[in-house]
C-alpha cells in the first residue's frame, strides 16, 4: 500500500481556489521536492571530503524532519573526530557499513516519504558502488534479501506514484547487485516483473541513461537482449557517471 507524503511536503492546500490554484501548488511542491533532493544529494556526496564533512553532517542533522531518523543516525555513527575527518572514501564506506546505517536506510526506504526514500536509496547506491559495500551485502544472504525486498517494495509503490529520480537509483542498485554472480542468480527470481515489462516505459521515456541501465540489468539477469528496445551500446553505460 502506498503511503501518503507527510503534510509538510504534500501537494495542494485547503481545497479552495479552484483547479488552477491546485495545479500551481502541485507544480510548486514538485519543484521544491527536486530542490531539496538536490541539496540532500550534495550533502551526502560532501561526506567524502574532509573539509566539507563536518558542515554536511550539521546540515543533514538539521533536516531530520525530512529524513526521519536517517540524518541524526548518520551524524551519530560518523562523528566528527579528527581521525574520521581525515578518512578517505573507503573509510567513509566502511563507516556506512556499521550495523545501524543499512537497516536505517532500509527502514526509510520502506516507510519514509518520497524524499526520505530517495536519499536512503541514494546512500545505498553509494555503498553498493564500492567493492567493500557490494561484498558486505552480497555475502550475507539475509542482508541481500532485505535489500532486494526493500527495492522491490518501492518498485511496486512507484506504479501508482512514479518518480523518475527514485527509479533511477533503484535500477542502479539492482544493476550493481547483478555484478555479483550469486546476487545476479538470485535476482532472477526476485526482480519485480514490472521491471521486465513496459510498466515504467512512460516514467523512463525522458531518461535514456536509466533505460540503458535497465536494459543491461535484464540482459544480465534474464538474457533479454531486446529489453525495452532501449537501443545503444551497453558498454556506454559504464562510462556514465552519477
Amino acid at each position: 500500500m502506498v503511503r501518503n507524503v507527510p503534510q509538510s511536503l504534500s501537494v495542494g492546500g485547503s481545497g479552495r481556489g479552484g483547479g488552477a490554484s491546485s495545479s500551481s501548488h502541485g507544480a510548486g511542491a514538485s519543484i521544491n521536492m527536486d530542490r531539496q533532493m538536490q541539496v540532500a544529494e550534495q550533502l551526502v556526496l560532501d561526506l567524502r571530503y574532509p573539509v566539507r564533512r563536518e558542515r554536511a553532517l550539521l546540515e543533514l542533522s538539521k533536516k531530520r524532519e525530512l529524513f526521519h531518523d536517517l540524518a541524526p543516525l548518520l551524524c551519530n555513527s560518523f562523528g566528527t573526530s579528527t581521525v574520521f575527518l581525515q578518512a578517505g572514501d573507503t573509510e567513509v564506506i566502511h563507516a556506512l557499513l556499521s550495523p545501524e546505517i543499512i537497516p536505517s536506510c532500509l527502514r526509510s526506504m520502506d516507510i519514509g516519504c518520497e524524499l526520505s526514500k530517495t536519499v536512503a536509496t541514494f546512500i545505498l547506491q553509494k555503498i553498493l558502488l564500492d567493492d567493500a559495500g557490494l561484498d558486505y551485502i552480497c555475502t550475507r544472504e539475509v542482508k541481500f534479501f532485505d535489500v532486494a525486498q526493500a527495492l522491490g517494495n518501492m518498485v511496486g509503490e512507484l506504479v501508482e506514484q512514479p518518480s523518475s529520480r527514485l527509479m533511477k537509483y533503484i535500477i542502479r542498485c539492482y544493476l550493481r547487485l547483478s555484478d555479483n554472480p550469486r546476487a545476479c542468480d538470485a535476482l532472477g527470481s526476485c526482480l519485480p516483473d514490472m521491471l521486465r515489462d513496459t510498466t515504467f516505459s512512460s516514467c523512463l521515456r525522458e531518461d535514456p541513461v536509466t533505460r540503458m541501465w535497465l536494459q543491461e540489468l535484464l540482459q544480465k539477469v534474464d538474457g533479454n537482449l531486446d529489453a525495452l528496445q532501449a537501443g545503444g551500446s551497453v558498454s556506454r553505460i559504464h562510462s556514465t557517471r552519477i
